[in-house]
This record gives structure tokens, C-alpha cells and sequence, in this order.
């Protein structure tokens, strides 16, 4: 392979990456990325076991629960966009680390709060926190790849999600049933608790192991730190190829026209007049995403994850929900069929002697038709990855949604649990497919300097979604859950159509 290099001595990113090699750092990094992606699916689907279980103790209804489930989601609307903006000006991996910790923090703290109203404001520090996570994991890890393997190494964060929706149901089935009660006159902590303690510590561990990786070197080439960039990449080259870092054959980097006189990772936020120029650039890189040549691609990523998010996670934080009302039909009607509207109802009028369900359990078939929901994603995750280089995650993206459209609309003429089950399954194979190929795509989409604010901006607008979506459900889920159904299957199909107009990806080098 040539050197590319200019009459400085500079080469250029994608030189200087590829030849540090593909190797032991790559899969490292992919580890950590994929454990972050795996939590998060972890940290958002959680309340989707809270809710029955607990709901006895927090006192909760229907109503309750939607306001418990949309909580989190508000607080990922107004973090998104907040650590998107620290992310692109101070850094991938502070900011990571910093999300990750205070969301295992927040976590492990909402395990001991005794009311309602005080865990539902801990839920949102948790969503706050963990959005965070969410949307630089993606930008954080393709800046490291190399063109030739970045797309099919960003699908290969779809398996560690589907890992994650199938861990979290064994966790609960594991923790759940278990007789944990410690009760005395002002507190008590009993399995439930228990659950969403341990399953704040996997971001307090990967918070801590993201120490000992680098900060993006692409990032620092954008910000204008041309020696830490240089000398990040002879840390990934020594990885690699087990060789000195000094045999890294890259002497220098090309400097950019357009670097910042001082790197916005230096300015202060406690020093008044640096935190208002760090607001004027956040501001100014704003602005750039709304308006050409970013706004069209802009726009367009944020209606798809509108739509997207809101149904997706509107439905899978109420699935378990629903299979344990079509488990307790089928134990009171046996032998009879139903539908997802009619149980709700029927649900509804039974409730007026326990109604915040203090009599009943968690069927175990509700645990088993989840991880069940989790294994159904495992084909899709390995598809993807070894054919995306040669269909383009476009193709992928508008499949998955307008499959998932039909599918959504299947769920009015259910007529059992299996039914049930199967849709649900499909559901979330594609579902959660499409929100992984949007990530890898806007990693494409936009340049350095604007890569994750731009993720970030469209994370605001899905989680604005999801956030109306559980509010909306919550509601009518017990009085016209057509309604949601319909509207959820009109969004993916949007969306769907809407793909069409992306670019394709995967093909050139990031800004």
C-alpha cells in the first residue's frame, strides 16, 4: 500500500487508520461499545418486568404505569440532546464513562426508594443518563474503522442488543420469583428491588472499563490535537500488530483547513466567558445541521426515529404487560379465543376488587415468550452483518419497516396468546433491526464535528415519540387500544417510505 501523504508529511485519517491494522484493539473496542449498546437495551426495556411486579407495592394502574414508562423516555428527550452537544465538543469517551456512571448510580439508588412518585423521578434520571450511552456508542466506535470494514462492524452491535432483550428476561425470572423480603415499619426491599439493582451494575462496570480506552483519534484530529490523535493511533497500531508503538509508519497527520484555533475540549464550563463560547459553537453547529447541505438528511433521520422509537418502544415496554393478560384470560375462559382489545377490557372491569394487582405473579410463560422475543432477533442479527457490504443498510431499513408496519397492524386480529407471541416476535426482530441501521447510517451522514450531535438531535425526536407513544398507550390501552395500534403501524409505514429518500452509505471515507 502507498502512503498518502502531502508535501507537509501529512497523512490523511484513513491512511493513518488502516495501517495500525484490524486486530485485537478492533474487537476490544467492539466489546465495550457492544456491552454499552447490550445495557442500554438492558436500562430501557427494564420497567417492562417493574411494571407487574411492583405495581402492588407503588400502587400502580394503568394510568400509573403509562406516566412510570414515559418518565425515562422524558428524560432521554432532554438528555439526548445535551450530551450530544458535550460529546461533539469535549469528547466521546468522557462523556460515555460520565453517562454510564451516573446511570448506575441513579440505578442502584431507585432499587431503595419506597413511593411511587420518587422512583418515577428516579426513572428519569436513569433515561436522562442512559440516552446519553445510547447515542455515542455508534459515532464512538466507527471513528476507529477503517471504510473497508466500519458499516459491517456497526451491524454487529445489533447481536449485542438482542443479547441484551434476551439477558434481561432471565435476569428477571431469576431474581423475580425468588421470596427476597425485608420489610420493617418505614422500608421494605423485596425481589423487585433487588432486580433493578443488579441490573444497574453492568454501567458502573463498563463506566469503569471504558478507563482504560482512548479518546476517538478522529475526534482529536477535529478538534486540532494532531499529537494525541498521532499518538492514539500508535496505542491501536502497538495493539494490533504487537510491534513498538514507535514502528507506527505514519509520522504526522495532515492538518485540517478548518481546525479550531483551540480545541473546544480545553474550554472551562465553570469560567464564564468559555462556557459562552462553547454555547456559541454548540449553537453554530446547530444551526449547521439545519441547514443545507445537513437539513435534508437531518429531517429525515429524525421523522424516521420518531416513528420508529415511539412504536417500538411503546410496545415492547408493554408486551410482558400484555402477555399476562392474555394469560389470565386463558385461565379464567379455557378453551376460548380473544383478542389484544377485548382482554384489555375485560381486564379493566376485573379489576375494581384488586386493582393494582396485589394477588397476582408473574406467570412464567410472560418471562418465557420474552427471552422467546430475544431469540427471534438472534437470525436477523447475524444477516445483517455478513450481507450488508453487498444490499446497503438502506435496503435493510426500509424492509424492516414496512414488514413491521404489516405486522403491527396483525396484532388487531390476534386471537390467542401464540398469536400473540409469533407477532410479537417479528415485531421486535425488525423493530429493533431498523433502529441499529439508522444509527450506522447517520454515522455516515454527517461529519465529525457533527456526528453525534446530529444522532443526538434525532434520539430527541424518537424518545419525544416513545415518550407520547407510552402516554398514549397507558390511556387507551383499556379503552380503544385500536387506536395506538393503528397509529403505530401508520408511523412505520412513514418511515418506511421516507428511507427511500437517504442517501446510500458505507462506501466513502467519514468527514
Amino acid at each position: 500500500m502507498g502512503f498518502d501523504f502531502l508535501a507537509d508529511g501529512g497523512a490523511d485519517f484513513e491512511h493513518a487508520i488502516t495501517v495500525t491494522g484490524f486486530g485485537k484493539f478492533h474487537f476490544s473496542l467492539l466489546a465495550v461499545s457492544g456491552l454499552i449498546y447490550m445495557n442500554t437495551a438492558i436500562g430501557i426495556t427494564i420497567l417492562s418486568f417493574v411494571l407487574p411486579a411492583a405495581s402492588c407495592d407503588l400502587e400502580m394502574d394503568s394510568t400509573a404505569k403509562g406516566y412510570l414508562t414515559a418518565a425515562p423516555m422524558l428524560g432521554m428527550v432532554i438528555g439526548s440532546y445535551i450530551w450530544g452537544c458535550l460529546a461533539d465538543t469535549k469528547g466521546r469517551k468522557v462523556v460515555l464513562i460520565a453517562t454510564l456512571l451516573m446511570d448506575g448510580i441513579v440505578g442502584v439508588i431507585s432499587s431503595f426508594v419506597q413511593y411511587y412518585w420518587v422512583f418515577l423521578v428516579f426513572r428519569f434520571f436513569n433515561g436522562f443518563a442512559i440516552t446519553g450511552a445510547m447515542g455515542i456508542c455508534f459515532p464512538y466506535l466507527g471513528e476507529f474503522q477503517p471504510t473497508k470494514y466500519r458499516e459491517k462492524i456497526l451491524c454487529w452491535m445489533e447481536m449485542f442488543w438482542t443479547v441484551g432483550v434476551i439477558v434481561l428476561p432471565l435476569i428477571a425470572w431469576l431474581i423475580i420469583p425468588l421470596n427476597v423480603t425485608y420489610e420493617s415499619d418505614t422500608f421494605y426491599f423485596k425481589s423487585w428491588n433487588l432486580f433493578v439493582s443488579i441490573c444497574a451494575l453492568p454501567s458502573l462496570m463498563i463506566g469503569l472499563w471504558l478507563f482504560a480506552f482512548p479518546e476517538s483519534p478522529k475526534f482529536l484530529l477535529e478538534c486540532g490535537e494532531y499529537d494525541k490523535a498521532l499518538d492514539v493511533l500508535r496505542y491501536i497500531y502497538a495493539q494490533n500488530t504487537g510491534n513498538d508503538p514507535a514502528d507506527y509508519p505514519v509520522k504526522s497527520l495532515r492538518e485540517k483547513p478548518n481546525a479550531p484555533e483551540r480545541s473546544p475540549r480545553k474550554l472551562k464550563l465553570h469560567k464564564r466567558k468559555e462556557l459562552s463560547q462553547l454555547m456559541a459553537e454548540v449553537w453554530d453547529m446547530t444551526k449547521a445541521l439545519c441547514k443545507p447541505p445537513y437539513l435534508r438528511n437531518t429531517w429525515i433521520t429524525c421523522v424516521i426515529q420518531f416513528g420508529l422509537t415511539s412504536s417500538y418502544y411503546t410496545l415492547m415496554v408493554w408486551f410482558p404487560e400484555l402477555f399476562t393478560r392474555f394469560e389470565e384470560f386463558e385461565l379464567n375462559y379455557p378453551g376460548e379465543t380473544t383478542s389484544v382489545c377485548i382482554v384489555s377490557s375485560l381486564e379493566d372491569n376485573s379489576t375494581s376488587s384488586d386493582p393494582y394487582g396485589c394477588q397476582e405473579e408473574i406467570a412464567s410463560s410472560v418471562y418465557l415468550h420474552t427471552v422467546y422475543i430475544g431469540l427471534a432477533c438472534i437470525p436477523g442479527s447475524i444477516i445483517l452483518p455478513l450481507f450488508v457490504h453487498k444490499l446497503g443498510a438502506k435496503f435493510f431499513l426500509i424492509a424492516s419497516l414496512l414488514i413491521s408496519g404489516a405486522v403491527t397492524i396483525g396484532f388487531y386480529f390476534v386471537i390467542n396468546a401464540d398469536q400473540n407471541l409469533i407477532l410479537s416476535c417479528i415485531f421486535e426482530a425488525l423493530t429493533s433491526l431498523g433502529i441499529s441501521l439508522l444509527y450506522c447510517i447517520i454515522v455516515d451522514l454527517f461529519p465529525t464535528n457533527l456526528r453525534v450531535m446530529a444522532a443526538a438531535l434525532s434520539l430527541t425526536m424518537g424518545r419525544l415519540g416513545a415518550l407520547i407513544g407510552n402516554l398514549v398507550f397507558g390511556y387507551l390501552i383499556d379503552l380503544a387500544c385500536v387506536v395506538p395500534i393503528v397509529l403505530f403501524a401508520a408511523f412505520l409505514f412513514i418511515t418506511g417510505f421516507l428511507s427511500f429518500m437517504l442517501p446510500k452509505t458505507g462506501k466513502e471515507t467519514l468527514e
